[in-house]
């Protein structure tokens, strides 16, 4: 698998699982609407009323799973950071490109979004006999 099949499968993706962790020092996971950028960045949106956002803030380190349905999976460790103008336009662009109910959310109170930089990926898929697993590993200058 290549890094532009990691991206294919990637994309085909809407919706990770995305964990945090809390001031407390524990897990939490939630389900986020995902887009996928061409340097393999998942960008997602919240509102900073949920514990997500405060988790982030303070520990930008998080995982996600994607791929939800069948034995083909992705295991996603990166860091986060909230974006902000004129990033943020860029990062929007690709959001909406995959989630078109994306600006819909535009009105919520505390809308924000995040671009997680990926430092590991592991891409299993336990269709076949063996399974293919391949791991990715990523320097900060990816970003």
């Amino acid at each position: 698998m290549t890094e532009a099949e990691l991206h294919s499968f990637l994309s085909q993706h809407k919706l990770g699982v995305l964990s945090t962790i809390s001031a407390a020092g524990k897990p939490q996971s939630g389900l986020v609407g995902i887009a996928i950028t061409s340097k393999l960045e998942v960008v997602f949106d919240t509102v900073k009323s949920s514990r997500k956002y405060p988790n982030l803030i303070a520990r930008p380190a998080c995982s996600f799973v994607i791929g939800l349905a069948g034995e083909k999976t992705v295991q996603y460790e990166g860091t986060a950071r909230e974006l902000e103008p004129p990033q943020l336009e860029r990062y929007q662009k690709t959001y909406f490109a995959a989630l078109p109910d994306g600006p819909d959310r535009l009105t919520w109170p505390g809308i924000v979004y995040f671009a997680v930089t990926p430092v590991w990926i592991r891409y299993s898929d336990f269709t076949p006999d063996p399974p293919m697993i391949r791991e990715f590993g990523f320097t900060k200058e990816r970003a």
